[in-house]
């Protein structure tokens, strides 16, 4: 099968796509026929030099990807299934979705909804099952529709989809973007609001700041999580997914203890089986008044994937990039 190849040695990389003869790591893989993948973050981490997240040497890159099954040790996937595989080591530790199959272990496969075709699920993807974790948790914690929720990284896979999903939840969605000029974008994506990033609070000489925000979601992290938790309302919490502008956060006890604020983390990697039914679930609840095609920013071919963790790479998209195995839109 063809396949995109991340290889490294000594010091060396190499990207391209190659022959490969897909083989499973455990008894309970589920062979899958990959319709699409898509381009993470975390995809561009581990095409880098000297990466801390790749645990291979050699490897299919790809840590997410929509098909239907092949074959399967269990009877709870039948071949032919639409299903969406991501999470655990696919395209970190062992061979992904950048491929025309995938073998994955059974608890990273999730069937989905009849609304969602395979397509829409890796416009969807990783960075939209994120998303909707987050609005999920936030609603969780008692967040009620019509609250101000802040999404910063807006123009990015996580914080676009946030924006569209908490809009259709009955939410007023306030983008926080470094990129004014996206500003019809957002609103075009059911964004209530767009502000600037030194919007997301006020008054920098005291330790808290007004309160600004019923609830967020936060995909970019460090000073910006900061300035985020300085500004909640009482009682409210912040959803994290993102560390791009850092892991660091250098903040204080404030905001939990005088504020009655929440951190809330939001994983889609370890995502218990329960979870991942729930999100594919309310995802399939909004397919209906979501153009997901409007989330996409380019659908790109395995043979020049490369250009797509270029892009990604440098914060240079809005919304998804797609990876079509077949080559096709």
């Amino acid at each position: 099968m063809r396949a995109f190849v991340v290889s490294e040695d000594a010091g060396q990389l190499s990207l391209g796509v190659r022959h490969v003869e897909p083989s499973p790591t455990d008894a309970g893989d589920v062979l899958v026929k990959v319709d699409y993948s898509g381009i993470n973050f975390k995809d561009a981490m581990v095409a880098s030099v000297g990466s801390r997240v790749r645990r291979a040497n050699r490897l299919v890159a790809g840590v997410d990807a929509a098909g239907a099954v092949v074959e399967s040790p269990d009877s709870t996937f039948r071949p032919g299934e639409r299903v969406a595989v991501h999470g655990g080591s696919l395209g970190v530790a062992r061979d992904g979705g950048f491929a025309e199959y995938v073998y994955a272990p059974l608890r990273y496969v999730s069937k989905l909804p009849s609304e969602i075709s395979t397509r829409e699920a890796m416009i969807i993807g990783t960075a939209g099952f994120t998303a909707m974790a987050s609005v999920l948790a936030l609603e969780d914690r008692g967040l009620n529709a019509g609250a101000r929720v802040l999404v910063t990284g807006a123009t990015g896979g996580v914080g676009s989809q946030s924006v569209t999903y908490l809009a259709r939840r009955g939410f007023s969605a306030i983008a926080s973007t470094g990129s004014r000029d996206a500003s019809s974008w957002l609103l075009d994506r059911g964004a209530r609001e767009v502000v600037g990033r030194d919007e997301i609070s006020d008054r920098p000489d005291r330790v808290l700041g007004s309160e600004l925000w019923d609830g967020a979601i936060d995909c970019v992290g460090g000073p910006t999580l900061k300035e985020i938790l300085r500004s909640l309302r009482y009682g409210a919490a912040v959803a994290a997914s993102g560390l791009v502008a850092s892991a660091e956060l250098d903040t204080t006890v404030y905001p939990f203890i005088t504020r009655a604020n929440a951190l809330l983390g939001i994983d889609a990697v370890e995502a218990a089986a329960a979870t991942r039914d729930r999100v594919w679930a309310a995802l399939g609840d909004i397919a209906s008044s979501v153009d997901f095609s409007t989330f996409v920013d380019r659908v790109l071919s395995l043979e020049n994937l490369s250009e797509g963790l270029e892009i990604i790479r440098d914060g240079a998209t809005r919304g998804r990039i797609l990876v079509s195995t077949s080559g096709g839109e």
